[in-house]
């Protein structure tokens, strides 16, 4: 570990290492802008529309489930953010302290092939999107295009990443709400607050998949959070993080929700253009903006993860601005030739493959938090995080791999995704249970398993003063 300045203005010099406290800046408030304008994306436009199309709720009751699922998944997301500022690492270097040096590999491996699942996906889904609004510019051409820009924000790094969010948390908070008005205050089909229905599976399968968005971010969090000073305390960042993520998240999926309820169909993005009127063309605009911008930090996020692995059996290494400038162009040159080359059968496949993947990150987020907040009591000792030994924490900590392997075992039996379904899966029709089987599960064993030595960690070697 070192404490090199920042000394390259423009992109940003850290890569997986500890930011010391001279160079902490920043206000919490940026993390509402961040995980705002991050969430108002055409996925999660598409995502809630589902409760009508899929699960045919009513408007008010669809309305209560996604608020209730994003506000409780939400906890999640803004209690790892609030790591940020007390451990100023990355998320994925940071599970060095919960499983060990080497045991960590398997989670950062796990996090990395997920963070190039949705980069190769949005790439090809911009370059679509390109590729309609400019039809002149062969679909390859704006792949390429898509993803170079994207990787260009990435390169210069958390900075820059903060930055264009705050402007488009505001331009796109405003689109999005104007564009709810207008589709609000237009003549409304006579049956517009009686379409659907109310029913328990339906409701809580929405629940699920609102929960399930929010925890899903988890590995991102600190990452983005860091570089804020210790002051900013746990509640500040919290706050700011569950307001931004809840409230750009709830505000997309019931855009979509009303957007398929006006002009029902089964294209989402069709029915929000439509339904839209003028300002229909302008959202479909911003939103391949907000591709390009969300998919620079999953290729920030799959650069960090990739560097640390490596890192793992380099200790003395300390990465700098030029290593995430060649770890990016290498992972764009992959990512586009992947996404060039294969069919869509393909890319389904892929992104169903990862989509079950996510099913490891529960687990993980439950032994993340618990060891931070109740074991650690928000201390962690830097130094040791970056022994080439594991310092305090070892190389390998097997009882926090057996409770995570316990925790996706235990979901297998309720689980039901594009490649398995398991014998009770259908325990509350067309509701995915798996994750809460392991939510619990793992809450309740990690404590009862973890090691009981002393988890005190010397004021001269922790992260918080």
């Amino acid at each position: 570990m070192s404490a090199q300045p920042d000394q390259n203005r423009l992109i940003e010099n850290k890569s997986v290492d500890y930011v010391p406290a001279s160079e902490r800046h920043g206000r919490s408030r940026s993390l509402f802008t961040l995980w705002f304008c991050t969430n108002i994306a055409p996925l999660a436009v598409v995502t809630g529309a589902m409760a009508s199309q899929t699960f045919h709720l009513s408007i008010a009751s669809a309305l209560t489930a996604i608020i209730a699922g994003h506000l409780f998944g939400g906890i999640f997301l803004a209690l790892t953010s609030a790591q940020g500022p007390q451990v100023g690492i990355p998320q994925m270097v940071q599970s060095r302290a919960q499983f060990g040096r080497y045991g960590s590999l398997l989670v950062i491996i796990f996090a990395t092939v997920i963070y190039l699942g949705f980069f190769i996906s949005n790439i090809s889904l911009s370059g679509r999107v390109i590729n309609n609004v400019i039809p002149a510019l062969p679909l390859p051409a704006a792949t390429l295009t898509g993803a170079v820009v994207a990787t260009l924000i990435g390169v210069v790094g958390y900075h820059f990443i903060h930055h264009i969010n705050k402007v488009g948390a505001w331009v796109m908070g405003a689109a999005l709400l104007g564009g709810l008005l207008l589709m609000l205050t237009q003549p409304l089909p006579a049956d517009f607050w009686q379409r659907g229905s109310v029913t328990p599976g339906g409701w809580f399968a929405t629940f699920c998949i609102g929960a399930v968005w929010q925890i899903s971010f988890s590995p991102y969090t600190s990452d983005y959070s860091r570089y804020l000073p210790a002051s900013a305390g746990i509640a500040r960042p919290f706050l700011c993080t569950y307001l931004g993520a809840c409230c750009g998240t709830i505000l997309a999926f019931v855009f979509g929700l009303v957007a398929v309820n006006l002009v029902p169909g089964s294209d989402a993005m069709a029915s929000v253009r439509q339904a839209t009127g003028w300002l229909g063309p302008v959202l479909m605009g911003l939103f391949l903006v907000n591709i390009i911008c969300h998919n620079s930090m999953n290729l920030y996020g799959a650069v960090l993860s990739l560097i640390t692995a490596v890192q793992t059996f380099r200790p003395h290494w300390t990465p700098d601005a030029r290593v995430r400038v060649l770890f990016s162009a290498l992972v764009l040159a992959g990512s586009v030739l992947t996404a060039l080359a294969a069919s869509a059968h393909f890319v389904t496949f892929f992104l169903n493959l990862i989509l079950a993947l996510i099913a490891v990150l529960i687990p993980w987020s439950v032994i993340n938090l618990i060891d931070f907040y109740l074991i650690n009591k928000q201390r962690y000792d830097i130094p040791s995080i970056f022994s080439a030994d594991g310092g305090r924490y070892g190389r390998v900590n097997t009882r926090a791999l057996l409770v995570y392997f316990g925790g996706i075992v235990v979901q297998v039996p309720f689980v039901e995704n594009a490649f398995f379904t398991g014998p009770y899966a259908n325990l509350i029709p067309g509701v995915d249970i798996s994750w809460i089987i392991s939510l619990v599960v793992t809450s309740i064993a990690y404590p009862l398993f973890h090691s009981r030595h002393d988890v005190r960690v010397p004021s001269g070697r922790a992260s918080k003063a």
